[in-house]
């Protein structure tokens, strides 16, 4: 049975087209967090928090081959802004690196945060008409969470400009949500 959230409204995409939207966006997603996390890493490879970051990054990669295994399984089109998400990904770590370990982090927090605010909303609209795809979102949704909490471990309330720099990262992010749903 489908949720409410999930009936057809005239001019309202299919049920097929919602999943695949969800499907792409969070294709999309995930491949901006590695690429948040490889920039990060470019810069912090060395520092005290790295080892944290690099199993960070390697949850995002395992939850990236799950969605490219879900694009192909169900034909779904990847977002054409993979390119600007593949470049925009990499700067955004690397810049919020370079001005520290808890900016970083302050990035992953707020990437997190709008992250598990996404997931959420996905598993309530699937309700039971998905049970593999909810099984995944709400698994790699603990993941999102779990990197948070390591985050806000590291310092990055304490980042210069932390509520600043977190509500342009929030902003950010639901923007490349919005444009990742539909291109």
């Amino acid at each position: 049975m489908v949720t409410d959230k999930l009936r057809r409204l005239p001019g309202d995409p299919s049920r097929d087209e919602l999943i695949a939207r969800m499907i792409r966006v969070d294709h999309a997603g995930e491949y901006g967090a590695k690429r948040i996390y490889d920039g990060q890493l470019s810069v912090l490879g060395r520092a005290r928090s790295a080892k944290d970051i690099r199993r960070m990054a390697e949850q995002e990669r395992r939850h990236l081959a799950a969605f490219d295994k879900l694009v192909v399984a169900r034909r779904v089109r990847p977002t054409l802004l993979s390119p600007l998400w593949h470049a925009a990904g990499f700067a955004l770590g690397a810049a919020t690196a370079l001005l520290g370990e808890r900016a970083a982090m302050a990035c992953t927090v707020a990437v997190e945060e709008v992250i598990d605010e996404h997931y959420r909303r996905q598993s309530e609209a699937l309700g039971d008409a998905e049970p593999a795809l909810k099984s995944t979102l709400d698994e790699f949704r603990r993941d999102e969470l779990e990197h948070r909490e390591i985050a806000l471990g590291h310092g990055a309330e304490a980042a210069p400009g932390y509520a600043a720099l977190s509500a342009a990262i929030k902003t950010g992010s639901r923007l490349a949500i919005w444009l990742s749903t539909r291109f």
